[in-house]
């Protein structure tokens, strides 16, 4: 009779709970306190062990590592270092895979090009690059890209993602803001930009048909020896110009296609891929004329600077828009846009679905580390 009183009055709220009220009444041996009217109430001893086991599957959901994992919610004191880390890695995969591809969009942007290097399009290009100069030549300069791109990427997504959190509560507390996304991406690019320019201009005058350079310290050298050290960031202001608009254009199109292929953010492969391959696509395509004069600035291409007779060198956002526009008209301004978009749809894929692989892989080991102790 103890038993029924004790089932009667702990009625099941789920599955297995009659099982566990029996193990309760069994694990106190059959012990109650008389309540009002002599009905058999829960003691105190059993009133603790209900309450265990009440909260049996919430410790072990808060054990699991794969149960209810928010990648999003990093570890307290790590995520600095965990955006970094994973950054750096997406930046060097991406610019390492991609490298091919941009070199040919570096001479496909040339205002006038050698009749050797005047190319019908990627395919076309890369494949004569290969059987005219050699098997590796689309790859001169990679080393100096790669020493560039794992700082500049660190710096990127952490301030990034550290910016992006802190307006967005103030902008739209618990919710995601686009101008938020677009500030905090703007923000980076001045940060990775500032890390990245050097590299870039070794890079791109290696890249250029008939470069005189094969190693990146002879590059280094002769500009530092010719040009002077602000040779280095000669284009910055024209990369900043031009990445600016670029990143907030590629960071609002990213979380905007996040929103409805991935709105509960978790981790998704597919749609980091798809979202990282749309909003690279958009953002190459709005900025190809200001990566025009970019390139311009970085190589100060021989032929259009003497077909203009200018004197010294092309400086200044203004200054190479201007030439652009003498030496090909309004085209111009879009040469190479095919390879630029054919370029940076892969880049922005591989860079967001490497990112969120190691900030998911990086975090889920913290959690498991944390769940051990």
């Amino acid at each position: 009779m103890e038993l029924e009183a004790v089932l009667k009055q702990r009625a099941p709220t789920g599955p297995g709970e009659p099982g566990r009220m029996l193990d309760g009444w069994v694990w106190r041996g059959g012990r109650t306190a008389a309540g009002p009217g002599g009905v058999g109430e829960v003691g105190p001893v059993e009133g603790r062990r209900a309450r265990e086991l009440r909260q049996v599957p919430a410790q072990q959901e808060q054990d699991d590592p794969e149960e209810g994992l928010e990648y999003e919610a990093l570890p307290e004191g790590s995520t600095v270092t965990t955006h970094m880390l994973a950054g750096a890695v997406a930046g060097i995969m991406e610019h390492c895979l991609m490298y091919p591809v941009d070199c040919v969009k570096t001479r496909m942007q040339r205002l006038q090009p050698e009749p050797a290097a005047r190319y019908r399009n990627v395919m076309d290009a890369l494949m004569r690059i290969i059987r005219t100069e050699g098997f590796w030549r689309p790859m001169r300069g990679l080393n100096v890209t790669a020493t560039g791109a794992g700082p500049a990427h660190a710096l990127y997504f952490a301030c990034y993602e550290k910016l992006k959190k802190t307006l967005s509560d103030k902008i739209r507390p618990g919710g995601n803001s686009h101008i938020a996304n677009g500030a905090a991406g703007c923000v980076a690019t001045l940060l990775h930009d500032a890390a990245m320019n050097p590299a870039e201009v070794v890079k791109q005058r290696m890249q250029m048909y008939n470069s005189p350079y094969s190693r990146v310290t002879d590059c280094m050298r002769a500009v530092w020896r010719k040009e002077g050290a602000g040779a280095f960031y000669r284009s910055f202001t024209t990369q900043l110009t031009m990445n600016i608009p670029f990143q907030a254009i590629h960071f609002m199109t990213y979380e905007f296609l996040q929103e409805h292929l991935n709105p509960h953010r978790q981790y998704n492969p597919g749609s980091h891929m798809l979202s990282g391959a749309c909003a690279g696509a958009v953002a190459a395509a709005a900025t190809t004329p200001l990566d025009v004069c970019k390139t311009l600035l970085n190589t100060q291409e021989s032929l259009a600077v003497n077909s203009l007779n200018v004197g010294g060198h092309i400086t200044g956002m203004a200054n190479a828009f201007r030439t652009v526009y003498q030496v090909g008209g309004v085209t111009a301004y879009f040469r190479g846009v095919q390879a630029r978009v054919i370029y940076q749809m892969p880049s922005t894929a591989i860079a967001w679905s490497v990112y969120e692989f190691f900030k998911y892989f990086i975090t889920k080991r913290k959690e498991e580390r944390r769940a051990g102790h």
